[in-house]
């Protein structure tokens, strides 16, 4: 295994570190806010608060976990799950961590009961309902250093592997063919795909959105697509065109990367997503294309979903420090999407893919390196 595939190790007393942190913001919110306790069912909370070790789905599709998670004001933690799962967590995902165990039957996994007996009679902020939403996502915004470096890592591999499969393609291959080629790469280094939207040619060209069917390739191949692992997800979109690009292509791409480029350096601490929403709309009508925003999302905040949120023209959700955006303008087939980390005033390209073509793009003091497309 070479370097650039090992898995990535880190210590268990990091992890312990990075739980007892998250643990004991978790419980001076609820303090704050006289709350008896949190409960976690969402798959992305769980591995949040564990530090990543608890990311494992049985029906891959589900936003739930298989065991929940109850964090008690005094710092109690426990996790709830069937009969049949107990066992695999306790010694596998669970390890290591200061959690209970609370089962039961596998036909009568109805937790209510036992969560509210531990809980008392206060208040619990739930992580399915709006409110509970909301805390855990003010939570997990800014990541701690041991999840910077999982991200690199994820960023890192999606990157290598997207690169490799987009140097692999042949016209003649089917888009099911190049989703399949992803998510086998993705899944050999124990990373989950959670978006395959690969398109050729013509589909390219109309669709912002071109979910793989069995159209093939002739000339223009996108690999569009996120990833997963610990709970943090990566986005990041490739293009390759055999022959001669048309001059209208390379046009739509400049203003795609013109539009990433500013977004990027607008990406401040402080700044809100409706001002976020501004600068690509401000940019693509100064080069051209008024409204084109309207015609698709530009992106987003990222960390442990997709999207936490998108820029939108009155999105009041704040920039913070230590947070993850992707953001992808596209206009006409041609579109820009990375993953980035705003750190301390730097922004740091996670998902780079040195061996591709790039067009560089200043805004302000910034030279960004917006991806390119491979010519064959």
């Amino acid at each position: 295994m070479t370097e650039a595939t090992q898995d990535l190790q880190q210590s268990p007393e990091a992890l312990l570190a990075e739980f007892e942190a998250k643990r004991h913001r978790l419980c001076e919110r609820m303090a704050g806010s006289g709350l008896a306790a949190v409960q976690l069912q969402r798959t992305e909370n769980i591995a949040w608060l564990t530090a990543g070790r608890v990311d494992h789905r049985v029906l891959l599709p589900s936003p739930l976990g298989i065991s929940t998670i109850l964090l008690l004001r005094n710092g109690e933690a426990f996790y709830l799950a069937p009969n049949n799962e107990g066992g695999r967590l306790a010694e596998e995902d669970f390890a290591g961590l200061p959690f209970s165990a609370v089962t039961t039957p596998w036909h009568a996994a109805d937790f209510a009961e036992k969560i509210r007996s531990l809980a008392g009679s206060g208040n619990i902020a739930v992580d399915i309902t709006p409110e509970g939403a909301a805390l855990l996502l003010a939570q997990r915004a800014s990541l701690l250093d041991t999840e910077i470096e999982r991200y690199r890592w994820l960023g890192r591999n999606t990157a290598q592997v997207t690169a490799d499969i987009l140097q692999s393609l042949e016209p003649g291959l089917t888009e099911r063919t190049m989703a399949a080629r992803i998510s086998a790469g993705l899944l050999e280094r124990g990373i989950e795909p959670s978006v395959l939207l690969m398109a050729v040619d013509d589909r390219i060209l109309r669709y912002k959105h071109a979910v793989a069917q069995n159209a093939t390739l002739e000339h223009f191949a996108m690999l569009n697509l996120c990833s997963r692992r610990w709970g943090l997800a990566i986005s990041i979109t490739r293009f390759v065109h055999f022959g001669p690009m048309p001059q209208r292509l390379g046009d739509a791409f400049a203003v795609a990367a013109e539009v990433n480029a500013r977004l990027i350096a607008a990406t401040k601490v402080g700044a809100t997503s409706a001002e976020l929403f501004a600068t690509s709309a401000d940019t693509y009508a100064s080069l051209g294309h008024p409204a084109e925003e309207q015609n698709h999302h530009q992106g987003g905040a990222t960390g442990y979903g997709e999207r936490e949120w998108l820029a939108t023209p009155a999105g009041t959700e704040r920039v913070v420090n230590r947070q993850g955006f992707a953001w992808n303008p596209s206009v006409a087939g041609g579109k820009i999407e990375d993953t980035v980390l705003l750190r301390d005033g730097e922004v740091e390209l996670l998902t780079a893919t040195p061996d591709l073509p790039v067009v560089p793009t200043r805004a302000g003091n910034l030279t960004i390196q917006s991806a390119g497309v491979l010519i064959r």
